[in-house]
């Protein structure tokens, strides 16, 4: 058999962090075999277009509270332990030998992959699945080195991903049957008892999100594009702000969809692949991502399909969080070599559902690592159990999960990257306008498409601005093209009082949030909270 399919004595120059299997293991085996292999296994099923569907069970999103950090001497004073759940070394050992014996029979395949478009900073990365579908999906989502490169290919970062491994809180020091633990010091990350691929790919980001600060280098959860000119635009949001499809402009070429790193060369793609939100996804609303879904090699997660097995979008019974992961040169428009050049403007997006923010605002620096920390959007009524009205979210850094260190340390680095570099810093409400969610109405996406394009294109500089009394950021008083009533928020509700009382309460979250970081931040970035030009007047 070629090496390409497998290979039965792994021992000889692959170092599969102590795996001793019986079974077949298959090394680097490339897009077509492992489309029949899923098959065949009956571990997925083809579309009529050609994709991979899999279904994940009963994990069909990150599992957040099963995820720990190996506390050693070396981490212990390294990682923000308020935010990752800490596991001994003896435990994590425990965990590894138990995980390689009940491997001993199985069949594996071996992925060699790049997380870092920037040479200088890539991560190179093994990872080890029991699932065929899920060696394709990491296929799909890092970066693929030539062939050539592969013989004397060095491991800097192991994932063993074993979906059929149950573990044991009490033997193994973890939460539930499920686990990742990741080892940082040694490079090595264990995923048990849930199919859901996506572990994988945010296992290697959160070890990217430890191991680049050290070098200078900021890594970033955000999409990136690159304008006709050389601009460069990072968008940084949480999920359902839009950062997907406002990136994914025809005019401009996209870099990633996910993450990024920002380091001495400028902006890097983490990813070689995107793992983007499918759910009431349409051909006319995002032609470029609908595309994909109709491409061989492109695998779709717990989409439903029809009787004619074509996939229906619409349909959320397995989850709303259903998903496609694909190829980056799958998009028309994206970049072949996944860097450009140091960011000009950066757009903050939040999906503001009591109706206060202004669809768009400049920052300063300080604002900007002020917002930046505390990674503001908001859930609506019926989006999650429970959720009768808005609901404030604030995830640090735009992707509090996978930040080890403690935030403070990527909001210091990302305001000297801002000065150093003179960027521009903006925060796009891509939420609700005109009142709250449920009164207002969404925020118009030619209006935000509008605002957006001229602050990419330089024109906004030269525009009108007000201070926003709750804020105190920069807000625009006319743009060309826009209806000048939604820049101003207050004046787009009937109930002026009622809006007053929804900005009180909204500063009033953004504060109480903010009280955690205000130890590890100097005055100017306190100075930057909402309410204080507001306290000066």
């Amino acid at each position: 058999m070629s090496k390409d399919l497998g290979v039965r004595n792994p021992s000889a120059g692959i170092d599969l962090c102590g795996l001793n299997t019986t079974g077949l293991v298959r090394y680097n085996t490339r897009e077509a075999e492992l489309v029949e292999l899923a098959v065949a296994r009956g571990e997925a099923t083809l579309t009529a277009h050609g994709a991979l569907r899999a279904l994940t069970g009963q994990h069909t999103g990150r599992s957040a509270k099963d995820k720990f950090v190996v506390r050693d001497a070396t981490t212990d004073s390294q990682i923000w332990w308020d935010n990752n759940k800490p596991m001994t070394p003896e435990a994590f050992d425990t965990l590894h030998a138990d995980m390689v014996a009940h491997a001993k029979d199985l069949d594996l395949f071996v992925q060699d992959l790049v997380g870092g478009a920037d040479a200088d900073y890539a991560l190179k990365s093994r990872v080890i699945t029991e699932y065929a579908w899920h060696a394709l999906f990491i296929r799909n989502l890092l970066i693929r080195p030539d062939r050539a490169d592969l013989a004397g290919f060095m491991p800097e970062l192991t994932i063993l991903n074993l979906p059929s491994f149950r573990a044991d809180p009490a033997r193994h020091g973890c939460r539930s049957e499920t686990v990742i633990a990741v080892d940082l010091v040694r490079g090595l990350v264990l995923i048990g008892g849930t199919s859901y691929a996506g572990e994988m790919k945010k296992s290697v980001f959160t070890a990217l999100n430890y191991l680049l600060p050290a070098r200078g280098v900021m890594p970033m959860h955000c999409s990136a594009n690159v304008g006709p000119d050389g601009d460069t635009a990072v968008f940084f949001g949480l999920s359902g702000t839009g950062k997907t499809t406002l990136s994914a402009d025809p005019k401009r070429t996209l870099i990633g969809d996910d993450e990024h790193g920002w380091g001495e060369h400028g902006v890097f793609n983490f990813e070689g692949g995107c793992y983007a939100k499918t759910i009431r996804l349409s051909r006319e609303a995002e032609p470029e991502i609908f595309g994909t879904t109709e491409r061989f090699g492109t695998v779709l997660e717990n989409v439903v399909l029809d009787e004619h097995r074509i996939p229906d979008f619409h349909d959320g019974s397995l989850t709303e969080n259903t998903r496609c992961a694909y190829p980056l040169h799958y998009i028309p428009n994206a970049s072949a070599t996944g860097i450009s050049e140091h960011p000009h403007n950066i757009i903050m997006l939040t999906a503001d559902a009591f109706g206060v923010m202004p669809p768009i605002a400049k920052l300063t620096p300080e604002q900007a690592m002020y917002h930046f920390l505390s990674g503001y959007t908001a859930k609506v009524a019926g989006t999650e159990k429970g959720v009768t009205e808005p609901e404030a979210t604030f995830s640090t850094c735009f992707g509090a999960p996978f930040m080890p260190r403690h935030p403070s340390e990527y909001g210091d680095l990302l305001r000297r990257l801002i000065n150093d570099h003179k960027v521009n810093c903006w925060l796009v409400n891509t939420g609700w306008t005109g009142g709250a969610y449920g009164e207002g109405q969404r925020m118009p996406i030619k209006a935000t498409r509008a605002l957006l394009s001229a602050a990419l294109d330089g024109s906004l500089d030269n525009a009108e601005f007000r201070t926003d009394a709750n804020f105190g950021f920069a807000v625009p008083v006319a743009v060309e093209g826009v209806d000048s009533a939604i820049l101003d928020p207050r004046s787009t509700w009937t109930d002026k009082a009622a809006y007053d009382a929804s900005a009180n309460r909204l500063v009033g979250m953004f504060i109480e949030n903010f009280a955690k970081f205000e130890a590890h931040v100097d005055g100017s970035v306190l100075d930057a909270a909402p309410g204080f030009k507001a306290a000066a007047e």
